[in-house]
């Protein structure tokens, strides 16, 4: 076993992004790129206007394995306006007993605004796995952010019975928490079948906006945008709004996000329906 694990170990990857977005003249560019390997950011999109940079992430390792460790920072100056997404689902493939982690700092300027809308993560059975995501937002900034977890890969009939998912996020607006969710499963048959569990079903999901206060008009649109088998509920933060999915599809759920997401771009930042093209290849 020990063998095993320091074989792990020299194979773990330790990648960074780190990426700082500008407003310049109303054209918000991508003016600092570190990466490391395994992760790298593909070359900007500016499919709505210069006013909202595009950026797709990469992992040219094609998945995570035991031990890696992801760090990733974003960086958005003043009134730039990015949105981040992935190239492709996130594979965790199994473990015999080391963690891998994958860390997330985003800051958001004044007036900024951060949509992180990465492709789904699928953890196999018996990973172990643990993201860590901390946004801090000045005032009059805003940030949309999901995350959409398949535990074990059910295409296969594969359950998620051992290992464990741990999921950590934070915002904070100067020095305030305005929302912090931990959540954790251990895979075992028993967890996996209990209705404070996965109920028997395979995928996750939470959305949150955070920048504005919402109403209660917004909220009931956010539900009766929903028309799918799974479990929805859809709740008020203190200056935005959380939606939570548990169920069986990830075409499902993402079909929900996609569309309270654009429906939050309508009324609050005053922007149309623009799918990154990467979700349509």
């Amino acid at each position: 076993m020990n063998e095993i694990l320091e074989k792990e170990v020299a194979n773990a990857w330790h990648g960074k992004l780190n990426l700082v977005y500008a407003d310049r003249k109303n054209t918000t560019q991508l003016i600092y790129n570190h990466q490391q390997a395994p992760l790298k950011v593909q070359r900007p999109f500016y499919p709505e206007g210069e006013q909202v940079c595009h950026s797709v992430i990469l992992h040219t390792a094609g998945g995570v394995v035991a031990g890696d460790r992801l760090s990733l920072d974003f960086h958005l100056q003043p009134h730039a306006q990015a949105l981040i997404t992935t190239a492709a689902a996130s594979k965790i493939y199994r473990s015999n007993g080391l963690q891998a982690r994958q860390l997330i700092d985003i800051k958001v300027d004044a007036g900024a605004c951060l949509e992180w809308l990465p492709q789904e993560t699928i953890l196999f059975n018996s990973a172990i796995y643990r993201q860590d995501l901390r946004v801090e937002l000045a005032t009059e900034a805003s940030w949309l952010g999901w995350e959409i977890t398949r535990l074990g890969r059910s295409a296969r009939g594969e359950k998620f019975l051992q290992g464990e998912w741990r999921s950590h996020t934070e915002i904070w607006q100067q020095g305030v928490p305005l929302w912090i969710d931990r959540q954790y499963l251990p895979g075992s048959e028993e967890v996996f079948h209990s209705p404070h569990g996965l109920a028997g079903q395979p995928i996750v999901g939470s959305l949150v906006w955070v920048g504005n206060p919402v109403d209660s008009e917004i909220v009931a649109k956010a539900r009766n945008l929903w028309d799918g088998a799974g479990e929805v509920g859809v709740s008020r933060l203190q200056h935005g709004l959380l939606c939570r999915y548990r169920g069986a599809s990830s075409s499902e759920v993402r079909n929900w996000f996609t569309s309270v997401w654009q429906m939050l771009r309508v009324n609050f930042l005053s922007r149309g329906s623009c799918v990154p093209r990467v979700w349509q290849v």
